[in-house]
């Protein structure tokens, strides 16, 4: 391996090991608290984190094993397994981040008829398609047996013999068109339509916060300096929350699937780093989609963030149970248990 191969496993590893953990951590969330089964949205949320833990355990180390190796470190059937396995999944992933923007549209435009336009049996629907979508283009390719070991990603992936280039290349930019573009279409629409509603109400907000600060003749400076700060951070906030979204989508995305559409053009030649590198790109939404979607809400912190006060509340109630010990270990643990 050189330093390029080198440096990509380095970074394979690590967004396997922060995807694993932060999507487990998500599934138990998932799975010890009824707050969170009881909302529509947590549908599309397992089934992303889902795909997210089998992308991770199955092809991510194969991928690995395959740079480290410089060969196919695999027999050509479970060749055919990874290629179907991380195309569908792909799919479904990018599928997923969609029907949660439209969640959360509905959520956000629609308040007051969330519950009868985004039902159990409205998700159900909506997942039924991103699954049947999913499984349409994997199918596809595995009759044609367009599923092959590609040297530059390192893994099997759709690919064809240059006597196959038309109708594969035609079935590779319907892919992507009706994939990536589709969701990326139904994200821009849907968040621009939510930051444009949350931008009304800050304004409202702000107004009201205005109007109120004028009548306060008599409040204090820094009162009024800490509630334009605070009119500040709100709009900042809507806006950040809506770049984040988008903006990773299109990060890990964006550069892989350009990257398949330029390589069909048989002029084209496209470096083994670069390619692998938008792979790994692709592979880093697996472990960005965890605190995207789900780990810095409200009522995901509330479940991991239980088990850890608990720790620090047992360590607290040492601190004071022996307050004459000398233990170094002790006394640091108590430390942090204090800073807590």
């Amino acid at each position: 391996m050189d330093v390029g191969d080198t440096l990509l496993s380095l970074f394979i590893v690590v967004v396997l090991i922060v995807s694993f953990l932060s999507n487990l951590v998500v599934l138990v969330c998932y799975v010890y608290s009824s707050e969170i089964r009881r909302q529509v949205p947590s549908i599309f949320t397992i089934n992303l984190t889902v795909c997210n833990l089998i992308m991770t355990l199955f092809n991510m180390p194969l991928t690995l094993a395959g740079v480290i190796t410089q060969e196919q470190p695999f027999d050509d059937c479970l060749c055919q397994v990874l290629g179907f396995t991380e195309t569908f999944l792909t799919t479904n992933t990018m599928l997923s981040m969609a029907a949660l923007s439209l969640d959360r549209w509905v959520a956000v435009v629609f308040p007051l008829s969330y519950t009868t336009k985004m039902s159990y049996k409205d998700a159900a629907v909506i997942m039924s398609y991103t699954w049947i979508h999913s499984l349409c283009f994997p199918l596809v390719a595995t009759y044609f047996k367009w599923f092959d070991y590609h040297r530059n990603y390192a893994s099997c992936t759709m690919w064809a013999k240059d006597s196959e280039w038309l109708p594969f290349s035609t079935m590779t930019v319907v892919y992507h068109g009706t994939t990536f573009l589709l969701s990326l279409v139904v994200l821009c629409v849907t968040y621009m339509k939510v930051l444009k509603v949350a931008r009304f109400h800050c304004k409202r907000i702000d107004i009201i916060t205005m109007q109120t600060l004028v009548l306060l003749v008599d409040i204090h400076p820094s009162v009024k300096q800490r509630c334009l700060v605070e009119q500040k951070k709100r709009r900042q906030r809507a806006t950040r929350k809506v770049s984040t979204f988008i903006g990773t989508f299109v990060l890990c995305f964006a550069p892989y699937v350009i990257t398949r559409l330029v390589e069909i053009a048989p002029s084209v030649t496209v470096g083994h780093h670069w390619a692998l590198f938008s792979r790994c790109l692709a592979y880093s939404k697996a472990a960005l989609d965890p605190y995207v979607y789900s780990l810095l809400r409200r009522q995901y912190r509330k479940v991991w963030e239980k088990p850890l006060d608990k720790v620090l509340r047992r360590e607290r109630h040492k601190c004071h149970a022996h307050p004459s010990s000398q233990d170094t270990e002790n006394d640091s643990a108590c430390q942090r248990a204090n800073l807590r």
